[in-house]
């Protein structure tokens, strides 16, 4: 594996992480937020990730790999963010401005203990990238001067 190698890993991974910190700060953003309908409540949203082949990191196309072939992998895309299925929280509130003809109003299925833990672990996997992109790159700058 080449240190150009290590810096698309990296990379990916940090691309991956932040997008993942972004969803996760959209969710605790809207964990409060009230509708008076059950179309209209946000839902929680997480980010789909998915291992690359090592061939197709340097402008090949996409390829997922999984199983046996996950040996060969060297790199993360996000395959994309979906919607939580999880239900929804009904309460019933007639005196808030947002309540239903019934009374209730709806809130997302945003766990706010979860969230924290994902921002926590997706900071710190950001961390780890962003260290083995600093190792890497002072890996580089001494084989440099191995020839002064």
């Amino acid at each position: 594996m080449g240190l150009n190698t290590i810096f698309d890993v990296a990379g990916s991974g940090m691309n991956a992480q932040s997008l993942r910190l972004n969803t996760t700060a959209s969710n605790l953003a809207n964990a409060q937020s009230a509708s008076s309908s059950a179309g209209d409540v946000y839902r929680s949203r997480q980010p789909v990730f998915a291992a690359v082949a090592k061939d197709m990191m340097n402008g090949g196309a996409f390829s997922a790999i999984d199983g046996a072939d996950r040996d060969a992998s060297a790199g993360v895309t996000v395959l994309g963010v979906v919607e939580s299925d999880a239900p929804y929280e009904q309460r019933y509130e007639p005196e808030h401005p947002l309540a239903n003809e019934e009374g209730y109003v709806f809130y997302p299925n945003v766990n706010v203990v979860e969230e924290m833990t994902n921002m926590i672990s997706a900071s710190r996997s950001f961390q780890v990238n962003v260290e083995v992109m600093n190792a890497a790159k002072q890996m580089a700058q001494r084989v440099l001067t191995l020839g002064q």
